[in-house]
Order: structure tokens, then C-alpha cells, then sequence
């Protein structure tokens, strides 16, 4: 049983492959490492590692996977998240993120060799897991629940100034059994819902947050954040980049 956010909508290539196998979406988040300039990712940073895609039940997997290859490099983690998510793939991505030790912000990755190649030919590119030579593309960043959630994780978390920060609200989405019932439904809201504010808590993010995306998923309209109240609910843990 998973907890969906309607995500943003973004329209994304139907020749992209899917990730994984049987049931796998085709626009399940992958990770691969990415390289550029001295300072693309930060400062002194020129490797991270890249996350698009929608968070899918089988996405903390390919996290590990990458991680694991990383041996003792800590490199930051740069999210672009789409579509619907689910929620507590999310949270298992941040516990993940944590635990390790990693830094994370938001941001789209843009592969030098992808100019001018398909989705499906970028997408083959990227697969692997790179290293590919690349920039990351600070303006114009959307981060939704699934990416503030991620983000959530990191040690060190910031944001580029000028992001969106738009928190939907959320449903329950059983991905084998669909026909859940109202009672069902609303238990496992409120159960997801403490999960969620615990998770928060550990992360040091005010769960004042959750009662945000309580009061979107009742009025089924979103609530976009400003910088300020990054800072005051700790979503960020130092200004803008």
C-alpha cells in the first residue's frame, strides 16, 4: 500500500524505456553520476549525482545501488522529481540519504551528449549510471512533495532561489489492489500521515508541513511555499544557493 502525491504535471517522451521490469512505469526515477566545472554543484563541487524521474515503489533500490558504488565518496544528491509519487518510497529515499550522510538540493541535469538525441537515446545514456560530463540548470526548479520530502534527507539541504515549491495533497493508491475501501482509506491517511510526521521530525523538518499538505488534500488545491517559510519550517538548512 503506497501513498500517491499528484505531482506536477510534466509531459515527458512515451519512447523513454522503463526502468525496471514487469509494472515498472516508464518515468521511474533513476540515478546516475554526473561532472562538470569546478563549482557546477556548489561550491568546490563538480560530481554529483542526479535523481529524475517519479518516485516509484522499487526507487530506494537504485539509490543504494548508486551509493554503493560511490564507496566512500559523499557526493550531493541534485533531485528533479515528477509526476505522481509515491510518498513512502520518498521518505525511505531521505532516511537512505541520511544515513549515508549525503547533502541534497534541486535542480535539472542537462548531459552534454544528450543535445540533440531522443529521450530514448539520452535515456540509454544515462542508465548505466554514468559518470557523464554535464550542467546543472538552476532556474526555472520545481520541487513537489516527492522532492521536498527527498530533500529532506540531506544533510546540508538548500534550494536555487528562484524554486517553486509546490506542496499538493495526497490520496492512498494500492498499485495491486485498487478498490480501497473509505474506511480503509481513511485509516491509512492518518496512519501515513503520523509516519510522515515522524519522519519529518527526525529530519529536523517542522511537521507543521504535513498540516499544510492536510489542508490541500481536503480543498484538492496546492499551496505554493515561499523562501521564507523554507527557513522557518527547516525544509532548507541554509539560504538559496
Amino acid at each position: 500500500m503506497g501513498v500517491i502525491v499528484a505531482g506536477p504535471a510534466q509531459a515527458q517522451d512515451p519512447r523513454r524505456p522503463a526502468v525496471g521490469g514487469i509494472g515498472s512505469p516508464l518515468d521511474a526515477m533513476i540515478f546516475y553520476v554526473a561532472r562538470g566545472a569546478d563549482g557546477a554543484c556548489g561550491p568546490g563541487c563538480s560530481e554529483w549525482i542526479a535523481a529524475e524521474g517519479t518516485v516509484q515503489w522499487d526507487t530506494h533500490k537504485r539509490l543504494i545501488a548508486i551509493l554503493d558504488r560511490q564507496a566512500d565518496r559523499k557526493l550531493p544528491v541534485i533531485i528533479h522529481a515528477w509526476g505522481e509519487s509515491n510518498l513512502n518510497v520518498a521518505t525511505s529515499l531521505g532516511r537512505i540519504l541520511r544515513d549515508r550522510g549525503i547533502d541534497t538540493t534541486a535542480g535539472t541535469t542537462e548531459v552534454e551528449a544528450c543535445k540533440e538525441k531522443s529521450e530514448a537515446d539520452c535515456f540509454a545514456l544515462k542508465r548505466p549510471g554514468g559518470p557523464l560530463d554535464a550542467r546543472v540548470r538552476l532556474t526555472d526548479t520545481l520541487c513537489d512533495l516527492a522532492c521536498v520530502l527527498t530533500l529532506a534527507g540531506g544533510v546540508h539541504r538548500t534550494l536555487p532561489a528562484g524554486t517553486r515549491m509546490v506542496l499538493s495533497g495526497m490520496s492512498i493508491h494500492n498499485r495491486l489492489a485498487p478498490n480501497v475501501s473509505e474506511e480503509r482509506r481513511q485509516g491509512l491517511t492518518v496512519l501515513f500521515g503520523d509516519q510522515f510526521r515522524h519522519y519529518l521530525k527526525d529530519m529536523g523538518v517542522d511537521p507543521e508541513l504535513l498540516d499544510i499538505v492536510d489542508r490541500n488534500s481536503q480543498t484538492r488545491r496546492p499551496t505554493e511555499m515561499p523562501p521564507s517559510e523554507w527557513i522557518r519550517l527547516h525544509i532548507v538548512t541554509s539560504a538559496a544557493l
